[in-house]
Order: C-alpha cells, then sequence, then structure tokens
C-alpha cells in the first residue's frame, strides 16, 4: 500500500495518541488499530486514512461488536460473548471518539449504537 504524505502524518497522530497498529486475521489488507481491547480496521481511499469497519473489541481471534441483547449491551463475535460493563462503554466511546477526532470529519466512525 502506498501512502502519501498526510496519511503518514495521521498515521503518526495515531500512535502519538496512544493507540498502536496491530493485524487482524481475515482482515491483513487494513490496518488495525488498538488501543484498551478495543479495535477499528482503517483503509487508504481517496488519500485518505478512513474506518472500514465499526470501532469493536478484540475477542477470541476476531472483532466483536457492540449489541444489546435482552441481558443488555454485550460485544458478540461468532460464539464468543462479553458482558459489555459501564466502563468498557465509556471507554468505547472515548476510542471512537479520539480516533474520529485524529482522522478528522472526513472519516466519521461507522454507526455502531445500540
Amino acid at each position: 500500500m502506498e501512502l502519501t504524505t498526510a496519511q503518514i502524518t495521521k498515521l503518526e497522530e495515531i500512535l502519538n495518541a496512544g493507540f498502536k497498529f496491530i493485524a487482524v486475521e481475515r482482515a491483513e489488507r487494513y490496518v488495525g488499530v488498538e488501543r484498551g481491547g478495543f479495535v477499528a480496521l482503517l483503509e487508504s481511499i481517496g488519500g485518505q486514512i478512513k474506518f472500514f469497519s465499526p470501532v469493536g473489541y478484540l475477542l477470541g481471534e476476531g472483532i466483536a461488536m457492540l449489541v444489546e441483547s435482552t441481558e443488555g449491551k454485550r460485544f458478540v463475535w461468532h460464539d464468543h460473548s462479553l458482558f459489555a460493563t459501564s466502563e468498557m462503554l465509556a471507554n468505547y466511546e472515548q476510542f471512537k471518539k479520539e480516533l474520529t477526532k485524529i482522522l478528522g470529519a472526513g472519516s466519521v466512525a461507522l454507526k455502531t449504537e445500540v
């Protein structure tokens, strides 16, 4: 993947904000960004770095999405499930907010509200 100077600068900003880059199995073509167990996949498109996927939580070998069930909010990936505590939900929102701020208005986090 060829990156522009502006894209490299954005990736450096992400690192400087305490996020780290990870490889996500079955999504190797995207840049995985992780902090505190939360992760988003990013892509290079139109000269920018943008969200490819909604923010999720690393669970098992994949990215669990936030869903609402009869028991409350949970992060779910295949047969893996984790109850979303109020602290986790606050960290989830903070992750989305900070990463969206770095990436800019043209790269809004995909809606995953439940």
